[in-house]
């Protein structure tokens, strides 16, 4: 029988808000929170590691009881509605909350496709632009995304909401600009970067080779570093009275630029 929580001072349910809005204490414990049946079972899937699962009886449906049965009876920990709620950080999470170890893959573990397309990314810092992206590169089907230097921590609760659980499907490696540089080098991969100062329209490049596709922040762009180091690049055209598209919004332009390149791998 399960255990049940109905205290909202208990420690695991304090410990459980904590990883939920501190990095700080994601990374000391190697912990991270995933809610929702989609992506608990997508993170199942992908091999990370249930610790606990905290599920509240009165929200379950036909979806999340599925996933419950995939958890052992000793990692299942009923709580009660107010708990839940106090624990809860969406609406629509089906009454389900998975404590587990995360997973950090770094470049060496990176497989590549005949002809790769990669996503790099240097000091993203939203969230949801993170989420975003990871959405477009599986939709894309890229084969990693690499995110150079972050200010966001990948396993941010609001990087798996807004992914829809794409990090967990997806290849995402977090390193410094030095260590991505040295890795397009070695694997051959021409990178392309965004830049407002760039005179090349995306779409007269060719993508069909190895490439990377890299974006920078949307406040500043990409650094001197990355603008002196890339292999070409390019601007998107825009026909309005702002000069910034959101970078979520750009990197999808881009890659479904290389995908209708590749005949959309037909």
């Amino acid at each position: 029988m399960a255990e049940r929580i109905t205290s909202l001072q208990n420690p695991r349910i304090k410990q459980v808000v904590l990883l939920q809005q501190k990095s700080k204490e994601r990374k000391k414990l190697n912990l991270i929170i995933v809610e929702g049946s989609r992506e608990i079972r997508w993170a199942i899937e992908a091999d990370i590691e249930p610790v606990s699962l905290f599920y509240c009886g009165d929200l379950l449906n036909s979806e999340s009881r599925e996933v419950l049965s995939m958890i052992k009876n000793d990692q299942l920990i009923e709580v009660s509605n107010e708990v839940f709620s106090k624990i809860a950080y969406r609406e629509g999470s089906d009454g389900l909350i998975l404590m587990a170890s995360a997973i950090h893959k770094t470049l060496a573990d990176i497989k590549l496709s005949a002809s790769p397309l990669v996503i790099i990314l240097e000091g993203v810092e939203k969230p949801g632009n993170l989420g975003a992206i990871l959405r477009t590169a599986d939709a894309s089907r890229a084969d990693v995304v690499i995110v150079c230097d972050p200010l966001t921590d990948i396993y941010n609760p609001n990087v798996i909401r807004s992914s829809i659980g794409c990090v967990f499907t997806k290849q995402v490696v977090s390193c410094s600009t030095e260590q991505a540089l040295e890795w397009l080098k070695k694997n051959h991969i021409k990178s392309i970067a965004a830049a407002l100062t760039a005179t090349e329209n995306y779409h007269k490049i060719d993508m069909t080779v190895p490439c990377a596709i890299v974006m920078g922040t949307e406040a500043d762009g990409l650094t001197k570093k990355w603008l002196d180091s890339v292999d070409q690049s390019v601007i998107i055209p825009m026909l309005g009275k702002h000069d910034s598209l959101n970078v979520a919004t750009a990197t999808a332009i881009i890659a479904f630029e290389a995908l209708r390149q590749r005949d959309f791998y037909a």
